[in-house]
């Protein structure tokens, strides 16, 4: 099969690691890819929000599967501009049409859609510039903090956590006010859930599911959960609470009534599907889905997926999932983020990094941020090129093995201004 990969990020380059080890696999194509895929892949030049781009690439590499990492170009159409062109109608697609791309692209949406279905989640109220008056007596009525929603994409930012109820009043009339755009011209205010949060993904092709390894993600940019919200400095799977009891509540209350909600609301779903859940109390509830696989969290998933990924894949475009049984290394994996100084506010990009060639031959090293810089000698130097440069993973029996093993590569590489939180994972020794 020749196989087209959208994106150019750390979940990508965790992706096409994967991808690549197939029996399946003929060539693999990363759009635009990145220097870590192209050790890989073959990376093609190109915006995948470029759907003419991303169709030329297809018919002239004979690609026979798309598989998109990236939320935007589903929810922009990418899926539904395919099924509407008789040149690409026939390539196998791994991710959701636009309607089922609003779980993510609307946050509103997504929470109708629990209520519809009985999903457990926190109580809400959607609030515009129309009924503020109501927004505001909603808050007024829960305990802090308050959480407020940008009901669109926000590049990740659309999340505030307000600890005052005047605070909170003040940043819902500057979130409608336009602070990111259309995106929070509807804005969901929801009860804070209190627990520990866990990620839980699933392959479906519409009807049948495969459960992926769960994982655990670290957002904060510093040491102890503090300071400012990132893209993600690290992630664990397994996650040590997730015992075989709470997965069963996860997938008899939230799993299987999100599948069959596809096919009762006329949802075209194949692809990933990514539960952001808060256990609270030892019961699951959905924060937030994801329609693709999240980042840095499939810098562990896909490591621990001993079966041929491309061949699930496969099955679950072709609609036949539930002939297929996935295979899990028992082992832990755990990711390490190694960031630019200064991320996520303001940084500096183009730094060399060094001590590349010197990771040992069992971590993996999956690129987020970097870019190639041709040196006075005609020789090529990796460089950084964004906030999150980097995520270095190794696999060990026990957690405490595993951290010890990634961050003894870790201190192999360097750059200027590097920075990584030392941490990852110590949260959960206490579950062990």
């Amino acid at each position: 099969m020749n196989v087209l990969l959208i994106g150019s990020g750390g979940r990508e380059s965790a992706l096409a690691w994967k991808i690549s080890k197939s029996e399946l696999l003929d060539n693999l194509y990363c759009m635009p890819g990145n220097p870590g895929i192209s050790s890989v892949a073959t990376n093609i030049c190109g915006d995948p929000k470029d759907f003419a781009a991303v169709r030329t690439a297809v018919l002239e590499k004979n690609v026979d599967m798309v598989v998109v990492g990236p939320e935007d170009p589903l929810v922009n159409g990418l899926r539904d501009f395919f099924a509407n062109d008789s040149s690409l109608k026939d390539v196998l697609f791994i991710g959701p049409s636009a309607k089922g791309a609003r779980l993510e692209g609307s946050k509103d949406f997504a929470k109708d859609f629990m209520s519809a279905h009985g999903i457990p989640t926190a109580r809400h109220f959607t609030c515009t510039s129309s009924n503020v008056v109501e927004g505001k007596a909603f808050l007024a009525g829960m305990k802090p903090p308050y959480v407020l929603k940008a009901d669109g994409l926000a590049a990740g930012k659309g999340v505030l956590i307000m600890d005052s109820l005047d605070d909170a009043c003040k940043m819902l009339d500057e979130m409608l006010g336009g602070k990111f755009g259309n995106a929070s011209s509807r804005v969901v205010i929801e009860e804070y859930l209190d627990g520990i949060e866990l990620s839980v993904f699933v392959l479906t092709d519409g009807k049948s599911y495969m459960l992926l390894p769960e994982a655990k993600d670290y957002k904060r940019v510093g040491e102890g959960d503090k300071g400012l919200n990132t893209g993600g400095m690290g992630s664990v799977s397994p996650v040590p609470f997730a015992d075989a009891s709470f997965m069963k509540k996860v997938e008899d209350r939230i799993v299987r009534p999100t599948i069959e909600g596809f096919a009762k609301d006329g949802i075209d779903y194949t692809g990933f599907v990514f539960i952001g859940l808060m256990n609270c109390g030892g019961d699951p509830y959905v924060i937030e889905y994801n329609v693709r696989m999240g980042d840095p969290e499939t810098e562990v998933v896909m490591p621990r997926i001993a079966s041929d990924l491309l061949a699930h894949l496969k099955a679950a475009a072709e609609g036949r999932l539930a002939e297929e049984k996935i295979e899990i290394d028992g082992r832990t994996a755990l990711a390490v983020m190694l960031v630019s100084g200064g991320y996520p506010e303001s940084y500096a990009k183009g730094h060399e990094i060094d001590g590349l060639d010197s990771v040992s031959e069992d971590a993996i090293l999956f690129h987020a941020g970097t870019s190639v810089r041709r040196r006075e000698d005609g020789s090529d130097a990796v460089v950084t090129s964004g906030g999150r440069v980097m995520a270095v993973v190794t696999l060990a029996d026990t957690l405490p093995e595993a951290a010890e093993k990634t961050y003894r590569e870790i201190g192999k590489i360097s750059f200027q201004d590097a920075y990584f939180r030392h941490d990852i994972g110590s949260d959960l020794r206490k579950y062990l």
